[in-house]
């Protein structure tokens, strides 16, 4: 756990060790084409919770968003990384989801659980890592609603200088996942 400080803000976070889920690779190269320098995959950051739209989110980036040699970064804003239950159930999360971008979209994860405001924190790990997108889920408000109470995502459209992707549930869909 270390803090960062940037513009007066101090934020906490710990870094989520995954199990190793990558297929081992071959120690020669099988086509020809293959012995140069690969091509780089993007940095692509979901934003994650317990919630169903997270999940739905989490689901439309991978099936619409993620190529083979992508990296997703997982984050997951909490009230405190200092609690060792809250810890737990958000680890637990990271690593089912790590597990299910591999078997889906072949991916590579890393996770991070941040302490803060999630909008801030969002916006804050986006600077840090200037990843291709930024995923959100939304609640699927209505415009007062999300004017009155604020959202997340909104935030994140306004203040996030990487390009936001807000992922709004489709009503027919309900709690269902994508894959």
């Amino acid at each position: 756990m270390e803090p960062v400080k940037e513009e007066e803000e101090v934020y906490t976070w710990r870094e989520v060790n995954l199990p190793a889920l990558s297929p081992t690779a071959a120690a020669e190269p099988e086509l020809e084409r293959e012995t140069g320098e690969r091509r780089r995959g993007r940095d692509i950051l979901i934003a994650v919770d317990h919630g169903p739209n997270s999940k739905h989110a989490f689901d439309w980036a991978l099936i619409h968003l993620c190529r083979l040699a992508d990296t997703i970064h997982l984050v997951h804003a909490v009230s405190s990384v200092q609690n060792q239950i809250v810890y737990d159930m958000s680890q637990g999360l990271m690593e089912k989801l790590a597990i299910e971008a591999m078997d889906v979209a072949m991916v590579r994860t890393k996770a991070r659980i941040v302490e803060g405001d999630a909008a801030k924190v969002i916006c804050k790990e986006a600077e840090r890592l200037k990843p291709a997108a930024v995923v959100i889920g939304s609640r699927g408000r209505g415009l007062i609603q999300s004017v009155l109470q604020g959202s997340v995502g909104e935030y994140c459209l306004h203040h996030c200088k990487t390009a936001p992707i807000i992922v709004v549930p489709g009503k027919e869909a309900g709690d269902a996942s994508l894959i």
